[in-house]
């Protein structure tokens, strides 16, 4: 059953039951490609597809109305599948009770040419390009370790309200391990892609090898603060759990670090760098979709709001907080304006400087690769810790002289990366470590921070 017609039966079951004051559709699937290697071989290569259907049904309850969420990847094959799921739903709303996040479904914007195509599908051969240049790589005297991956997820969205939309998400990303011939030393690198036509492999793998030299020579530092320069890849994940922690209601209410004492920080610099973050579902290359689709609610996401137009967000302007997560009725409860969370995030407003460029600029400091691990310490000031990952390298007289035999553990609030960083790079894509099973979407800087906490040393390399 295609998925536009399983988006048709169920509006129309659930209106024929007349028990749903409406009802909201989605339809996902999903096609997905991936390569590994291991030890410089290659190990894994397939192709899958996956579909999952979502039923969300709104029911006047006692006090309002309820809204119950059903979801199913299993094949549909008979209609009965999907009054069950209708009916479920609609149990699962009256279970729920009236819902704070109430609102009427949004009207459609305009027919969707797009409505009646099929699902998109990727293949292996995506990674042509890329497996040209990876035999190569392979046949070098490191030992490569890696895995790509490109899916092509296809999303369908009706409402009982008239909307139909369909959107196709293409997501890719590359990731190299480089090790030595002894597995004494390893450095990782990766990127993010929408097709593979833009990703260098064998760039990707001499940027590694490069980390590897920097290793032939290791030493030892305390704990402290110094001076850091953090990469692309560590400065995405900082700014990805500034933007996953800027929620309206929580600063209205005085429970995130958003939270002033006369209210929200919005309007608040920051810094006087004209920094600029921001979601923009038109970014070139970096491309959401314009609609929401949610199948959950929480804070500053609502399932009421599926199918609303979505828009570039700044959260923050020319070093300035400027806007907060809200959905439709925390919007109305507090006289602000709908604000949906964002699937990209761009940071500018830096220099022309490349990374290489900060480093012949260094007196001394470390150079990070990447962080792992992050998990919030403080909500109060959004205080993070971590670890840095796969080479943390000395910077004196601006050259690398050595890498830190070592790992270390950070204590450091994005928002301070923010105030206190004073110097920024050249905005390029790249790919966050941490957050690339949840993120890829994102456009970041190199950032020079001056007092960069490595709170304690972590074994290991």
């Amino acid at each position: 059953m295609r998925a536009q017609e399983i988006v048709e039966r169920v509006l129309e079951r659930s209106a024929a039951r007349g028990v749903a004051a409406g009802c909201v559709v989605v339809v996902s699937e999903t096609s997905e490609a991936v390569l590994r290697w291991a030890n410089s071989t290659m190990t894994t290569n397939g192709h899958s597809t996956s579909r999952r259907l979502s039923v969300i049904s709104l029911v006047t309850v006692d006090g309002g109305t309820a809204a119950g969420v059903v979801s199913s990847s299993a094949a549909i094959t008979e209609p009965a599948e999907l009054d069950e799921l209708v009916a479920g739903s609609e149990q699962a709303a009256r279970d729920a009770g009236p819902a704070r996040d109430a609102q009427p479904l949004p009207e459609p914007a305009g027919d969707d040419p797009t409505w009646t195509d099929p699902a998109a599908e990727t293949s292996i051969a995506v990674f042509g390009g890329l497996a040209g240049g990876l035999s190569d790589v392979l046949a070098g005297g490191l030992r490569q370790y890696g895995f790509a991956s490109h899916s092509l997820t296809t999303l369908w969205l009706g409402t009982s309200a008239g909307v139909r939309r369909r959107w196709v998400q293409p997501t890719g990303s590359v990731e190299l391990n480089v090790k030595t011939p002894d597995l004494s030393g390893s450095a990782w690198t990766g990127t993010a892609t929408r097709d593979f036509s833009d990703v260098d492999v064998v760039a990707l793998a001499a940027d590694a090898g490069r980390r590897l030299d920097w290793g032939k020579r290791r030493v030892a530092l305390d704990p402290g603060r110094y001076e850091t320069l953090l990469p692309p890849s560590a400065v995405s994940d900082l700014m990805v759990y500034l933007a996953w922690s800027m929620e309206g209601r929580a600063a209205q209410e005085g429970h995130n670090a958003l939270a002033g004492p006369d209210g929200p920080r919005v309007g608040e610099k920051l810094t006087d760098l004209p920094l600029t973050l921001v979601s923009d579902p038109a970014a070139p290359g970096l491309e959401y979709e314009p609609f929401l689709v949610t199948t959950g609610s929480g804070d500053g996401i609502s399932v009421f709001d599926n199918g609303a137009p979505l828009r570039r967000v700044e959260w923050v302007r020319e070093g300035a907080i400027n806007e907060l997560v809200y959905s439709r009725a925390e919007a109305a409860e507090f006289g602000t304006r709908f604000t949906p969370a964002g699937d990209n995030l761009l940071l500018t407003g830096g220099s022309a400087a490349s990374l290489d460029e900060m480093v012949a600029g260094t007196d001394r400091g470390l150079l990070l690769t990447c962080l792992w691990y992050i998990r919030e310490v403080d909500p109060a000031t959004l205080l993070l810790t971590g670890l840095t990952r796969d080479g943390v390298y000395l910077v004196e007289n601006g050259e690398v002289v050595a890498e830190v035999g070592h790992n270390f553990r950070f204590n450091f609030s994005p928002l301070d990366v923010v105030r206190r960083t004073t110097e920024v790079g050249a905005t390029r894509r790249t790919l966050p470590r941490e957050w690339k099973d949840w993120f890829t979407r994102a456009a970041m800087p190199p950032m020079r921070v001056p007092d960069f906490n490595m709170s304690s040393v972590s074994l290991g390399r």
